[in-house]
C-alpha cells in the first residue's frame, strides 16, 4: 500500500486493490480509494474553474478593447476634421467610449476589493432599514432621471441582522443599481421575516438564466448590449457568502426576484 501511494502518478486513475484476507484490509483500501476519488474531483473542479476563468478574462479583455479602439477611432477622426462642430461630436463620442471602459474597470476593481475584503469583515448586529434608506437616498438622482420611485414594504423596521455595515450597503447598492440599469420598472423592495427581496420587471425574461445571475462575468443580453461587466451581482454573492447570507434568484413572468435571506442572530 505504501509503495502504491508513493509511486502513484497524481494524474493516474489507478486505485488500490488488496488480496489480503479480512475485512480490515478491504475497508482500508476503500477508505484510501475514497480519498483518492475526492482528490481527483477537487482537481477536476479546479481545472474547470481555471478554464472558465481564462474564458472570462478573454471576454472581459475583448469588452475593454472594444470601447478603447472606438475611442481611438473617434480621436483620429477628430484630428482630421476641419469642421468645429463635427470635431466636437467626434471627441464627445470618444469620451463616451472611454467612460464605458472606465465603468468596466471600476466594476472589476470593485469585485477584487469585495473578494479580498470578504475574509476581513466586521460583522456585528445592525438595523437593516437605515442602511437600505441611505442607499436609496444616494440613488435618488438616478430614480429621478428615470421617473421612477421605489416601492418599499418593510413592516419590521427594527429588523436586526449580523453583518458588516459597509458590505451590506454595497450589496444593497448593487441590487438597486442592477434594477436601475437593466430593469423595465422601478424596483420593489419587500421585507418578510429575515428575508429581503428586490424585484422589478425585465425587458426580456427569456434572455436571463437565473441559475447564473450571481456568477462572475455572467451577463444577459441586455447587460451585454449596455456594456455591463457582469460583476455587480457577483459582488453581492461574494459578500453574502462571507456573511452567511443566502442569495436566491427567480423569475415569475417578466418579473425578476433577487432575495437575501439573513441567518438568525445569536
Amino acid at each position: 500500500m505504501a509503495r502504491f501511494l508513493r509511486n502513484r502518478d497524481g494524474r493516474s486513475n489507478s486505485r488500490l486493490t488488496t488480496e489480503m484476507p479480512g475485512p480490515g484490509f478491504a475497508d482500508l483500501a476503500r477508505a484510501v480509494n475514497g480519498t483518492l476519488d475526492a482528490a481527483d474531483r477537487r482537481e477536476r473542479e479546479r481545472a474547470a474553474e481555471q478554464r472558465q476563468f481564462q474564458r472570462d478574462l478573454a471576454s472581459l479583455s475583448h469588452d475593454i478593447r472594444t470601447p478603447l479602439m472606438g475611442a481611438k477611432g473617434y480621436v483620429s477622426l477628430a484630428a482630421e476634421e476641419p469642421d468645429d462642430a463635427r470635431r466636437a461630436h467626434y471627441l464627445q463620442a470618444a469620451e463616451a467610449r472611454l467612460a464605458d471602459m472606465e465603468g468596466l474597470l471600476d466594476a472589476l476593481f470593485a469585485y477584487a476589493r469585495a473578494t479580498d475584503a470578504a475574509s476581513d469583515l466586521d460583522r456585528r448586529p445592525l438595523v437593516v432599514l437605515p442602511v437600505l434608506a441611505d442607499v436609496l437616498t444616494g440613488q435618488f438622482p438616478a430614480f429621478e432621471e428615470r421617473g421612477w420611485e421605489p416601492a418599499v414594504d418593510f413592516p419590521d423596521e427594527s429588523l436586526v441582522v449580523e453583518a458588516d455595515s459597509e458590505a451590506l450597503a454595497r450589496m444593497f447598492e448593487n441590487l438597486v443599481s442592477n434594477a436601475l440599469r437593466y430593469g423595465a420598472s422601478a424596483p420593489s423592495i419587500v421585507q418578510r421575516g429575515r428575508s429581503l427581496t428586490f424585484s422589478n420587471k425585465v425587458p426580456d425574461p427569456a434572455a436571463i438564466d437565473v441559475n447564473r445571475l450571481f456568477e462572475r462575468f455572467y451577463r444577459a443580453d441586455v447587460a451585454r448590449a449596455q456594456g455591463g461587466a457582469g460583476l455587480g451581482l457577483a459582488v453581492v454573492a461574494s459578500l453574502a457568502t462571507a456573511q452567511n447570507i443566502e442569495v436566491e434568484a427567480s423569475l415569475e413572468g417578466d418579473e425578476l426576484f433577487l432575495t437575501l435571506v439573513f441567518p438568525a442572530t445569536s
